[in-house]
């Protein structure tokens, strides 16, 4: 499937399809049919404006749509989204505060790489705003880069991390979500042996797979029965002429986004149908829970096709992090080299993705590591969204984690105002 035919193909079908809604909403509106009063005419107008505004965002990135928060001082500060380093396949943004002073607590939110964009922790990033300067990895979408920008897989991953860890300074506490929880602990193992004044000072592991076979799921399962050809082979697709990476090898985003919906096909087609409803009884709004939602939900990028071989390879079926023996740029990572970074772990009870398990595994690879550095909690009832973004996260995981920041602090460092300075420039 590696031919640039059958990734124009999808874009062809999702383009139709929104064409179609467009044309339907814009027929069934037409002013002179409300003079029959046939009820199916609103129903298809509806329907044509809930087609076209999904299929539409399965292109669009998200804004992130963090324009103030309330200051202590009870005023709104704007917040401004700056670049702080620039990158080929990945940014590190700051979501700089206007008229505040730096934080005391100085926070790098991993975001993952897994099909959607780094807007997906908006919520989460809204809610620690207020209490910490707040700096954000935001991936690119691969069908955008060059294919003269070369290769990036989960080694290059690991040293874009460092980097960004290196340049933020060792008071920054990382906040690393799913995906990319065993390559965070990786990129701190690779700069406890490389450049040991680099480190952070925490690392808060939220629901990643740092061990996928301490607990079975769909996703590892799915792992164990394809093989690494069959992969390569019903995955991949070559971007077509439309975009500036023409050529390059990727998962697309739109094969993705069918894989998740497979997965509760039945809730998605539901959810579907009443809001057609809602929207044909003038009850469907613009910002109303569905439209937040899918908005979000179905906006996805295209991942390079050597990441996402590599992560299965690599951290699912080889258990590289797991049985600690990853290489990054030829040299071996020793997770038990890091001795001075504070570790938490959290995993939800009913997270189905990464199971419980399988991101607290990350504690017994920190042999070197004290056990006074350690903690980890399981939040019950929780499912794998709500531990980094729902009801689990505001009310129990976010208190938890500021305080095991603050508890694992040092010293304001000359590096936090020289970025906020640089900045607000």
């Amino acid at each position: 499937m590696k031919y640039m035919f059958t990734y124009d193909l999808m874009e062809s079908a999702r383009n139709t399809n929104e064409w179609l809604g467009a044309t339907a909403r814009a027929m069934a509106s037409y002013p002179a049919f409300a003079m029959s009063m046939n009820p199916m005419l609103p129903l298809m107008a509806a329907w044509g404006e809930v087609t076209e505004r999904t299929f539409s965002r399965m292109i669009a990135k998200p804004d992130w749509g963090i324009r103030s928060i309330v200051g202590p001082d009870g005023q709104d500060h704007l917040v401004d989204v700056n670049q702080v380093v620039e990158k080929p396949f990945g940014n590190l943004i700051q979501f700089f505060v206007r008229r505040r002073p730096p934080m005391a607590r100085k926070v790098l939110l991993v975001a993952p790489m897994s099909g959607h964009y780094a807007t997906l922790l908006r919520s989460t990033v809204a809610s620690l705003l207020p209490d910490a300067d707040v700096f954000v990895t935001d991936w690119h979408n691969a069908r955008d880069i060059p294919v003269s920008a070369g290769k990036f897989d989960v080694e290059d991953y690991t040293l874009y991390l460092a980097e960004f860890m290196k340049f933020m300074g060792p008071e920054t506490h990382v906040i690393a979500i799913c995906q990319p929880v065993p390559l965070t602990l990786a990129a701190t193992a690779y700069l406890a042996g490389q450049d040991p004044d680099a480190q952070p000072r925490s690392m808060t592991l939220i629901g990643g797979p740092v061990d996928p076979d301490a607990a079975a799921t769909e996703v590892t399962d799915f792992g164990r029965r394809v093989t690494m050809g069959q992969l390569e082979h019903l995955a991949i697709q070559r971007v077509g002429f439309q975009h500036k990476g023409a050529g390059r090898l990727v998962y697309p985003g739109l094969l993705q986004l069918q894989s998740f919906i497979t997965m509760n096909a039945e809730r998605h087609g539901k959810a579907f149908s009443e809001q057609v409803f809602r929207v044909s009884r003038g009850e469907g709004g613009d910002h109303d829970a569905h439209n937040r939602f899918y908005d979000e939900y179905l906006a996805v990028m295209d991942m390079t096709a050597e990441f996402y071989l590599s992560t299965v390879e690599r951290i699912f079926k080889n258990r590289e992090i797991a049985t600690n023996s990853f290489v990054v740029a030829g040299k071996t990572v020793d997770m038990g080299a890091i001795t001075k970074v504070a570790v938490m772990t959290v995993e939800g009870a009913n997270d189905d993705i990464s199971a419980p398990g399988q991101c607290v595994a990350a504690l017994n690879l920190l042999t070197g590591l004290p056990d006074a550095k350690k903690a980890q909690h399981l939040e019950p009832g929780a499912g794998h969204y709500g531990i980094f973004a729902g009801k689990s996260w505001r009310l129990n995981i976010r208190p938890l984690v500021l305080n095991f920041i603050d508890a694992n602090s040092g010293g304001a460092s000359g590096k936090t105002a020289k970025i906020a300075l640089a900045s607000s420039q």
